[in-house]
């Protein structure tokens, strides 16, 4: 059985992982860089220790750091949480082969679903439905242009590996595709190593729903229903639902049965999300597979009434798991929104130095946070500080909450993205559910710059 868990991540996971080990007895022990040294996560674990300096490869990406201080401490396990080292085989493989358990699935499958080529061949060997494309990487881009004739535009450029929009860009000419191959391909490579790419028919007025996954192993696999995830900046997520308010009954059943019958085929263990893109009429395509815990989780958790990183644990524990498919319902509606430092307009990021910091309080309000009173935002890691995440048990009633949380949700010095979050919320497109993944583009952005 884990006993002691190092948490190789930082920020608003790092303290939620801690939280539910607390609760299950289970020690912790954080790392953190020096730029993170005061950040709410490093004290609440049993244990911290230094990393190193502030960017990433001399701290939450440096292997052979993190592995000498979880020998150290004596860890049984690792939980990578989400980003980072989460989706790396590689380090999955390490842990292996120092006999930590990795918190996750297996190195084998980390590596194919990270591959989004490899994945795409899976899921259709699967029986899951796939946006038209290419079905390997596209070498250039002369050869693109001509695959374009077939796929027809507009057409979404992908890199193979990695994510967070990084290496993807919709294309609506051959001009614009000859232009986006080889700068995309290139960002590919110097974030991930890997610079192919793949191209898939852009699906317009689509959304963004995903089935969350847990999978034992035993050959159990449930899904937790579906989280509605189409409002999005920069092909990130900044507004997320647990359940959609637009996919009926007989579709949630049928994506959840693609996803299930995705992981058996694959032999997936732990939690994981199959992430699909849904047309005008339903007709769903898988998107790409997610092998960690994601950051908006705690929606699944507020409408099942699961701890999905107690489940995580209990899965890499080797127990089976305790809940079937048909003890699972959906419980009211929730909605989490991500409070980013950055700009509400422009999304630049706004480093700098939080004066005051208060979180809205009350039943049905759940604050996910990163930062505190008098800290200092740096621009060395993603600008999310934080997730406010309400419950109702209807869609109106969780709309409702938001707002009123919002309103007292107080981030002083630097800028947030509470003003957009807040325009959205009280926005008649968002009320009324139209929200694709072109909300922000055509909705948003449109009605702030009217003003």
């Amino acid at each position: 059985m884990i006993k002691k868990v190092l948490i190789a991540n930082r920020g608003e996971i790092a303290a939620r992982i801690i939280r539910t080990c607390k609760r299950l007895e289970v020690k912790t022990v954080a790392v953190y860089s020096e730029a993170d040294q005061n950040a709410p996560f490093v004290s609440m674990a049993d244990e911290s220790y230094l990393l190193g300096p502030p960017r990433v490869n001399e701290s939450y990406l440096n292997v052979d750091k993190i592995m000498s201080i979880a020998k150290e401490a004596g860890v049984d396990a690792i939980h990578p949480g989400y980003g980072f080292l989460s989706e790396n085989g590689d380090f999955a493989e390490r842990c292996q082969k120092e006999d930590i358990t990795f918190i996750g699935p297996s190195s084998e499958i980390i590596r194919k679903m990270g591959s989004k080529i490899a994945a795409r061949d899976a899921m259709q060997e699967a029986g899951v439905p796939v946006v038209p494309g290419t079905d390997g990487a596209v070498s250039d881009a002369q050869e693109a242009v001509e695959i374009a004739k077939d796929i027809g535009y507009p057409i979404m450029l992908k890199a193979s590996a990695g994510g967070g929009g990084i290496g993807m860009q919709v294309v609506r000419s051959d001009e614009e595709l000859t232009k986006a191959f080889e700068s995309n391909s290139k960002r590919a490579q110097n974030f991930f190593g890997d610079g192919a790419m793949f191209m898939e028919k852009k699906l317009e007025n689509a959304r963004h729903i995903e089935i969350q996954l847990l999978a034992d192993h035993h050959g159990n696999v449930i899904h937790l229903f579906e989280r509605e995830c189409s409002i999005q900046r920069r092909n990130q997520k900044v507004i997320e639902e647990a359940p959609s308010s637009f996919i009926s009954e007989s579709t949630r059943k049928e994506m959840g049965e693609a996803a299930v019958r995705a992981a058996k085929s694959l032999g997936y263990t732990s939690a994981g999300t199959i992430e699909f893109l849904v047309d005008e009429k339903e007709n769903f395509y898988f998107l790409e597979m997610n092998t960690r815990i994601q950051v908006e989780h705690p929606i699944t958790e507020e409408i099942t009434g699961l701890d999905i990183v107690e489940k995580q644990l209990d899965i890499a524990n080797g127990s089976p798991l305790t809940v079937s498919q048909d003890d699972l319902r959906i419980d009211g509606h929730a909605i989490e929104a991500r409070i980013y430092a950055e700009d509400p307009v422009t999304f630049f990021p706004s480093p700098g130095h939080i004066a005051s910091f208060n979180t809205p309080e009350g039943e049905n309000i759940r604050n996910e946070v990163a930062v505190k009173s008098e800290y200092d935002v740096t621009p060395y890691y993603d600008p999310m500080i934080g997730k406010l995440v309400v419950k109702g048990s209807n869609r109106n009633e969780a709309i409702a909450l938001l707002k009123e949380a919002l309103s007292s949700y107080i981030v002083e010095g630097i800028k947030t993205n509470i003003p957009m979050l807040t325009h959205i919320a009280a926005s008649d497109a968002f009320k009324e559910g139209n929200t694709t993944t072109a909300f922000v583009e055509e909705i948003y952005l449109p009605e702030i710059k009217s003003k």
